[in-house]
């Protein structure tokens, strides 16, 4: 395995082990392709070969993937964390300190839909605090650009429809 792409591996654990919260496919794309460390196709496969060998594991229960370090990933960051620049290191963290309510955001207010056997569309919403729903709702649409809409809408007015219904159901 050349050494460069061991480093796009380590950037990745050290990445996801800087976070309490999962982090997604874009995410983590985003970052390393903004940094020019690497190129999307070799930082899939450096996630695809970390998924592997179980230091990475992934969610895709939703339209997105999500991913967490495992704890052989934190055992093997902590043996080889040493090959990582303090300049990447560095990079990281200011990007996880800069984003970091971005990217917990975006990973906490969820929704996407699908399809049901009546030709309408579930459309599951949630708002998750670490890896608990706050607020799990499925509502049934007729039409795929309602959908759409719920699932837009959703990020925007999650917090204020969390609050209404609290206040309704704790009358």
């Amino acid at each position: 395995m050349s050494e460069p792409f061991t480093l796009y591996k380590l950037i990745i654990l050290y990445m996801l082990s800087k976070v309490n919260f999962s982090l997604s496919n874009s995410q983590i794309t985003d970052f390393i392709l903004d940094k020019e460390y690497t190129d999307y196709l070799t930082l899939q496969q450096a996630l695809a070969e970390l998924l592997e060998v179980k230091l990475i594991r992934v969610d895709a229960s939703s339209k997105n993937s999500l991913y967490n370090i495992t704890e052989e990933g934190m055992e093997t960051l902590g043996f080889f964390e040493n090959r990582i620049s303090e300049q990447i290191k560095e990079d990281i963290t200011s990007y996880i300190k800069s984003h970091g309510y971005e990217l917990y955001n975006e990973r906490s207010i969820l929704a996407d839909f699908e399809k049901n056997a009546d030709n309408e569309y579930a459309v599951r919403c949630r708002v998750m605090e670490k890896k608990s729903p706050l607020i799990d709702l499925t509502i049934t649409v007729p039409t795929l650009e309602d959908a759409e809409m719920v699932c837009r809408n959703w990020e925007q007015n999650s917090q204020p429809v969390y609050a209404y219904i609290m206040s309704e159901l704790l009358k």
